[in-house]
């Protein structure tokens, strides 16, 4: 069984979407980002860097793992699933995965930052994060042109795109001119699977929740940012 602490943003849907997608029993743990609860030590002993998500496999002596990219590698080795075994098939996936981690999700997240939440508007900020963001979705458009998913068949590297991808208007970034993209996304969308994963914990960021949960979020958002984090609530 694993153990899933998380809380209703991308990075915490890539681990929920994949468990969902290996069909891996766990449970759900949701932690309060604006309450700090992943300042606490008993999270931090799970994860030093206090963010989430992070995971608890109490199948193998409860072993904890902490980063999302690190978490999905863990749980595609462990299943068996949504990486290939051979060398160049998983360096595919790898090589979309870190393009995620290095670029997609930290752009979009700054975006984030500087759009919805940093009390003060610096256009200058918005235009660099929003333009980066726009520049890295144009990459993945490209890639999926010619190709149905990122690394071949459906992956991990997959999962971990769409779930910062789709959050682009929260970002404040358009997709109506990338039409594999958006191929990509529906796609993904119409997997029951991901369906269910964006619900643990239910999303704010997509544009399909309610004014109240989408406003309630921005709050915790810029609570988080006043208490002296220098990041949104994403990890």
């Amino acid at each position: 069984m694993i153990a899933l602490y998380t809380a209703a943003t991308p990075n915490g849907h890539k681990i929920s979407v994949a468990l969902e997608e290996m069909a891996l029993p766990y449970t759900l743990h949701a932690l309060e980002l604006s309450k700090n609860e992943q300042k606490e030590p008993w999270f931090l002993a799970l994860n030093p860097n206090g963010r989430i998500p992070a995971i608890v496999d109490r199948a193998a002596d409860n072993f904890a793992v902490f980063e999302s990219g690190a978490i999905l590698i863990y749980l595609a080795e462990k299943s068996g699933q949504l990486m290939p075994l051979e060398a160049k098939g998983r360096s595919l996936v790898l090589q979309w995965l870190m393009f995620q981690m290095g670029g997609v999700g930290p752009m979009m997240g700054q975006a984030n930052v500087f759009f919805r939440y940093f009390p003060e508007k610096i256009q200058a900020a918005i235009d660099r994060y929003q333009g980066e963001s726009k520049r890295l979705l144009r990459v993945l458009d490209a890639r999926l042109a010619e190709h149905e998913y990122l690394a071949g068949d459906y992956s991990i590297a997959d999962i971990a795109n769409w779930a910062w991808v789709r959050t682009h208007n929260w970002s404040g970034v358009t997709v109506d001119d990338l039409p594999h993209l958006r191929r990509w996304m529906a796609a993904i969308y119409a997997r029951p699977a991901a369906q269910r994963g964006i619900l643990l914990p239910p999303s704010a960021l997509d544009g399909k929740a309610d004014a109240e949960k989408t406003g309630r979020f921005a709050a915790e958002a810029r609570k988080i940012l006043e208490t002296g984090q220098s990041r949104a609530p994403d990890a």
